[in-house]
């Protein structure tokens, strides 16, 4: 075996087994066990170096590392409350529109943030409950322009954001199609209220919510914005402030940053590109190349174990997108929204993924009735993926 195959090897196997500790850390470890392996000192440094000197990485880390605090805000100011509590729609629209707006922030523990307020709807049984939690606060996600996952693995493979979110749709098409077929069915009858409606208590945490990829996407269109990345950077933090505006003080906003953990977020943006950066200087795109493996087989059928074998959305992607650009050259739009898709539904389905297990224990339901309710959607999705990616591929 090629010491170069050994070291991706074995830079895999301690990517996927550290990222269920730590996920910037086994993107730091990976690159460097890579680089052990296929470089020399100065040629790890070279390519680390390339990418923390690189400003658009480190603005995306940066506005990455902004998006949690601003979910910890809006909770602790009591706007998201309010927001929940306003939103004056039939029962089967809340348990899907609740918890997808909850996973628009990346807060730790979210699935416990959203789970209550399936609770609080209630009308079906509890494994219903708790895969309607799973299902929906992840499905915005798919066409979110601030979902980190979606905006890193765009920029891995050379693409914009907003470039992808079109592709993206068929995917959020099925996944709502669906979520209402299994799940939300058998939520019925209206809702109970507490307290009078509020426009103000709806529009001003909506607004929030909005302004930031709203703001993002305008000033990408401006000609004389020196690096994308920037547009982002300055779109979440009108939202934190706003979110901030009227309610915290500088002791409460460090009390937030050191609950949400925002450096987390950034350190893994930064990783994936240190270890893409490593990759590529390593030799191995080549070697990968030269398998001649179908992007079926990579796209879908390796994106869907790795999403899998470690609950998260970006660990695969890292992985992915850089064996199908030495393969292929570039990755499409098209390409892009089947790999995506297939890692999405590996994640939602895995046991390893938090928010799974969870929303089992609050819903009292079992891990193994949670997997069971999802089972046959994620399949028939899965199927849809793999016709996709026949016509696309």
């Amino acid at each position: 075996m090629p010491i170069a195959w050994l070291g991706f090897s074995i830079s895999l196997a301690f990517l996927l087994v550290m990222a269920h500790w730590s996920l910037w850390v086994a993107m730091f470890g990976a690159a460097l066990v890579l680089g052990a392996f296929t470089l020399s000192p100065a040629g790890i440094g070279g390519a680390l170096l390339s990418v923390l000197t690189d400003p658009s990485v480190m603005l995306l880390g940066l506005a990455v590392s902004i998006i949690p605090v601003i979910g910890e805000a809006l909770e602790r100011t009591g706007r998201m409350d309010s927001l929940m509590e306003n939103m004056r729609v039939p029962r089967r629209a809340f348990v899907g529109v609740s918890p997808a707006l909850m996973g628009m922030l990346p807060m730790p523990g979210g699935a416990l943030l959203s789970a209550p307020l399936v609770e609080r709807a209630g009308g079906a049984p509890s494994d219903v409950r708790a895969a309607a939690n799973v299902w929906f606060r992840h499905g915005l996600l798919l066409v979110y322009p601030l979902s980190a996952s979606l905006i890193t693995a765009a920029k891995l493979a050379d693409l914009e954001v907003w470039q992808v979110i079109p592709y993206q749709l068929p995917s959020l098409a099925l996944t709502l199609g669906l979520g209402y077929v299994f799940f939300l069915r058998h939520f019925n009858g209206a809702l109970p209220r507490k307290g009078a409606f509020s426009l103000r208590g709806l529009l001003v945490p909506l607004g929030i919510l909005l302004v930031a990829p709203g703001l993002d996407f305008a000033l990408k269109q401006l000609p004389i914005l020196p690096v994308a990345e920037l547009a982002t950077v300055v779109g979440v933090s009108v939202s934190l402030t706003l979110a901030l505006w009227g309610k915290s003080t500088l002791g409460a906003l460090a009390a937030m940053i050191r609950k949400a953990k925002p450096w987390r977020f950034g350190l893994i943006v930064v990783g994936m590109f240190a270890y893409l950066a490593v990759f590529r200087a390593s030799g191995t795109p080549q070697l990968i190349a030269d398998l001649n493996l179908s992007p079926q087989a990579l796209c879908v059928g390796i994106g869907l174990f790795l999403g899998l074998a470690t609950g998260r959305e970006q660990a695969p992607m890292s992985i992915v997108i850089p064996i199908f650009l030495a393969t292929y050259g570039i990755m499409t739009p098209w390409a892009f929204a089947v790999t995506y898709m297939a890692v999405y539904i590996g994640f939602v389905m895995s046991p390893v993924h938090p928010c799974v297990t969870v929303s089992a224990e609050y819903a009292g339901t079992t891990l193994g009735g949670l997997l069971r309710r999802m089972l046959v959607p994620s399949l028939l999705a899965l199927g849809v993926v793999l016709a996709a990616s026949y016509l696309v591929l």
